[in-house]
């Protein structure tokens, strides 16, 4: 059985293991005030040439945007989202227990548009209704897409006409940076945002994601916010250890480049075999539409995961590949698509 289900399967790259084994018995201080944590975000730090900025490590992607979502919007005000958002769709809810209103629009892609956020703008428009204060974007997107410079810019200068936080979910950001079309840079994001997150958990890490927060105004007691939500992690050196492990030189994109490739390969050959996709490939999740009835001998020998329906015959499945996922695994499910060709 090969696993094409998700890019956490497995617990960690060597690399990052080791540096734990190596300092397991050193003794350290606690809640991220380690000098593991600290070379962490110096490294952070120098990619994207913000000295000043504030880095937390968090324990997962859902604890990170409640977070940021809680912390920096007042109770009568959202959050702007693609309909298809991590924070609309698969967080159970979480924004909304934290009091906030996620209003999903249609996106392009997964993508978030310009217009899509004045039309939220334009329908929210008194007191009687919330009040839009923020933009929530990932990149990559829940259908594996990725925002380029000018589109990034753009929703940047209308978040900044209109007052508007732009907070961008990074838990596929290495992904979406090492993508053959990306032409954006960790430097250029942290100039284009208030506030985004470098995923650890679905590239590499054991788990983690580290918050970056860009504006000075964002900053003030953001500790104590962590600790309210349960998120400061007495042990916070175990998660500085892996983004120190992952950014002491360039293993975090290679880890990425590893997934993009694997995933292009199959892509390439799917699309070869005739299979349409539902969203454009990109990065390391796939969409591809095949007939319901393939799904069953798909199934004997793959994990992978339902998407939607098409129509009473066709179905989107997702397919992920990871920083682990072997040449092996790959060259099986090409066979069998070329052996169940559209």
């Amino acid at each position: 059985m090969y696993g094409f289900l998700n890019d956490y399967s497995e617990g960690a790259h060597p690399r990052i293991l080791q540096l734990m084994l190596e300092h397991n018995l050193e003794q350290n201080l606690g809640y991220g005030e380690d000098v593991h944590s600290q070379r962490a975000r110096d490294y952070i730090r120098k990619l994207i040439n913000q000295p000043r900025a504030d880095i937390h490590f968090i324990p997962g992607g859902t604890q990170t945007n409640l977070i940021v979502i809680s912390a920096f919007l007042r109770p009568h005000q959202c959050v702007i989202a693609a309909d298809t958002g991590h924070i609309n769709v698969h967080e159970t809810g979480a924004i909304e227990a934290t009091g906030h209103k996620v209003v999903a629009m249609p996106g392009v892609n997964g993508k978030l548009t310009p217009e899509a956020v004045e039309a939220a703008l334009k329908y929210h428009r008194d007191e009687h209704m919330v009040q839009p204060k923020m933009v929530y974007i990932s990149n990559s997107t829940e259908l594996g897409t990725i925002y380029s410079r000018t589109e990034l810019k753009a929703l940047h200068d209308l978040c900044r006409s209109r007052g508007l936080l732009l907070f961008l979910d990074g838990a596929r950001l290495g992904s979406a940076l090492t993508c053959k079309t990306n032409d954006l840079s960790l430097e250029e994001i942290a100039e284009l945002v208030d506030v985004f997150y470098i995923g650890g958990t679905k590239n590499g890490a054991l788990l983690g994601e580290a918050l970056v927060i860009c504006r000075d105004d964002l900053k003030t007691d953001f500790r104590f916010l962590i600790k309210q939500r349960g998120a400061l992690m007495a042990k916070g050196f175990v998660t500085g250890m892996q983004f120190e492990a992952l950014f002491q030189d360039d293993l975090f994109f290679q880890l990425a480049q590893h997934a993009n490739l694997m995933a292009e390969r199959i892509a390439q050959a799917i699309g070869a075999c005739g299979y349409r996709f539902y969203a454009p490939p990109c990065t390391n999740q796939l969409f591809p539409i095949v007939p319901k009835a393939l799904l069953p001998q798909l199934s004997e020998q793959f994990l992978f995961s339902l998407q939607e329906e098409v129509d009473d015959d066709h179905s989107v499945i997702r397919l992920v590949t990871s920083w682990a996922t072997t040449e092996e695994a790959v060259a099986a499910l090409i066979d069998f698509f070329q052996r169940h060709r559209a």
